[in-house]
């Protein structure tokens, strides 16, 4: 039988505008461009969004933006990548240019993510019995209230996880944890959503509750509590 061993709250995060984003360039990790003076303007407004939030951890691309490298593209306009994708005759969000990363090879790399993740957050976390003992148990956890607060979903999980990557990477992120370990989703929330593209410090959040199998930490359950949320970016930039 699984012991569940902790709730971790999960916000995945992208950096803000880059100037290859204002000039529609695709850049992944062959591209390490600083943000512009509107990227710099959005990651302060997430800063102020989410001030009054603890984050026992964080993890950020080592990049300077904050990665699915796109090969022979990198540095082209978009267009390119969808005059490159029609004459595959694919979509061009199914499409891989030469020498870029897959669609596979990146949820490859974000499963190793997790991975490591949940190994981290229970060593961090949880390395003593009374963790087992004061952590939720294995029933399904109820529905949190979403009052579109910075803090929605936040109250009674203590374990909280920044994470700052590439945009295109938290989308196939997103789109895993959704069509592939079932991931619970908000009420009315169309897959079309779920896979759109992520805004610039468009925000996601995600409640996963963790057990230990065969010593090996395994996500029993995943929570959606929204996506691509951008309420900060309302306010004046």
């Amino acid at each position: 039988m699984s012991t569940v061993l902790i709730k971790l709250l999960c916000a995945l995060f992208p950096s803000g505008e880059t100037q290859y984003n204002r000039d529609k360039l695709l850049q992944g990790q062959g591209i390490d461009t600083p943000l512009s003076d509107t990227g710099h303007l959005q990651a302060a407004a997430a800063g102020r969004y989410l001030r009054d939030l603890h984050f026992t951890n964080v993890f950020a691309s080592n990049l300077q933006r904050a990665v699915q490298g796109f090969g022979v593209a990198e540095g082209r306009p978009k267009e390119d990548l969808k005059n490159m994708a029609n004459a595959a005759g694919q979509a061009c969000r199914d499409y891989t240019p030469p020498g870029g990363e897959t669609l596979e090879q990146v949820t490859t790399r974000f499963k190793k993510f997790l991975k490591s993740l949940y190994q981290r957050m229970l060593d961090d976390h949880c390395s003593s019995d009374p963790c087992s003992a004061s952590s939720p148990g294995p029933s399904e956890p109820k529905s949190p209230i979403i009052a579109g607060l910075a803090n929605d979903g936040v109250h009674g999980v203590p374990v909280h996880a920044l994470i700052v990557s590439h945009g295109a990477f938290i989308r196939i992120s997103v789109r895993h944890l959704v069509e592939d370990l079932q991931c619970s989703v908000p009420a009315g929330l169309k897959m079309s959503q779920v896979i759109s593209r992520c805004p610039n410090t468009g925000i996601c959040r995600f409640i996963i509750t963790l057990s230990r199998e065969k010593s090996s930490p395994r996500a029993i359950h995943i929570q959606c509590i929204f996506i691509n949320r951008k309420d900060h970016l309302n306010e004046k930039l």
